[in-house]
């Protein structure tokens, strides 16, 4: 018996919970990695899984086993591909995780130029707007706007998406420009789930102070690019991402309304599972996208915080990168 081959393949049956999910991620047959883990079972004499609600788990002699290889195994592989690349080439397969709006308009740009630059590196890009579970889903690196969640999860922050509120000058021509926060209360507002308060308050900030009013939005949605179709579709004044809307407000297609006044940013993340040895080609990817991503219209920069890694585990996320 491959010794190693079978617990690789243990661990990835362990992170994804399949036996067809490991074997898509290793390259090989269902069958033979259904062999590789009864081989291992015997070998060490002890069951490793059991299904729970259609799911492989652990046992508990399995998560043991799963504690005590996983990392060890991982820095080998690394060692042998760091040796392998001789520190000139990076290759290997790289999987990624990123909401769709941003990941449509900017991660799959940084991918490619990414790849032009390292041919042997191969991507698999997962757009979606979900909290992707990093270690048991076999994500080395996820792009996240919102502070990442999970036990065992690195984190370094970006800078900060920001946030105004825009509307069509066809609009504002006919319902006329708010000068204060408290005129949108007789506007048709647009707005993502994620910017208002449970109690459907909305805050902005002038300088230092913030404001918050009570507002009944005509469309409330968790996808960010709905929200700017409908925006441009003249329907009222919304809450928009300036990395979505800068084109359009710099060709007037969009007018900024209470130009003082900005919804409260929301921070930007790169995050991977801490747990495993960093791989040339994730370190590769993570130096090579965080310069690119702070260069989006529309983030402010943080260079000090974004060299300072916490390992954490934090709340909520929201539902959600530039060539070379």
């Amino acid at each position: 018996m491959d010794l190693a081959a079978a617990l690789r393949a243990f661990i990835r049956t362990a992170e994804r919970g399949s036996v067809t999910a490991a074997a898509r991620d290793l390259g090989v047959s269902q069958p033979a990695v259904s062999k590789l883990l009864r081989n291992l079972e015997a070998h060490v004499g002890a069951r490793l899984f059991e299904r729970h609600s259609r799911a492989l788990r652990p046992t508990v002699l399995g998560a043991r086993l799963y504690d005590a290889v996983q990392g060890p195994l991982s820095a080998i592989d690394a060692a042998i591909e760091g040796v392998r690349d001789d520190g000139s080439t990076i290759r290997g397969g790289l999987r990624l995780h990123g909401p769709v709006c941003l990941g449509e308009r900017r991660v799959h740009a940084i991918v490619m130029a990414f790849q032009e630059r390292h041919p042997d590196v191969s991507v698999r890009l997962t757009l979606e707007n979900r909290h992707a579970d990093l270690v048991h889903e076999g994500i080395d690196l996820a792009i996240r706007a919102g502070r990442p969640t999970g036990e065992d999860i690195v984190m370094r922050r970006v800078g900060l998406i920001q946030r105004i509120l825009v509307a069509t000058p066809a609009y504002l021509d006919r319902c006329g420009a708010p000068r204060e926060p408290e005129c949108l209360l007789r506007h048709a507002m647009l707005a993502t789930d994620t910017v208002l308060g449970r109690d459907g308050s909305l805050t902005l900030l002038r300088g230092g102070e913030a404001t918050e009013i009570r507002v009944a939005p005509i469309l409330t949605t968790n996808n960010a690019q709905v929200l700017v179709d409908a925006i441009l579709a003249g329907r009222g004044v919304g809450t928009a991402q300036v990395q979505l809307v800068a084109e359009a407000l710099s060709d007037g297609r969009l007018v900024r309304v209470l130009r003082e006044h900005e919804i409260p940013s929301t921070e930007l993340y790169v995050a991977y599972p801490s747990a495993r040895f960093l791989r040339p080609a994730v370190r590769a990817f993570i130096d090579f996208a965080i310069p690119r991503l702070q260069a989006i219209e529309g983030v402010l920069s943080d260079p000090a915080e974004a060299e300072r890694p916490d390992t954490l585990a934090l709340d909520e996320c929201e539902t959600a990168s530039l060539p070379a």
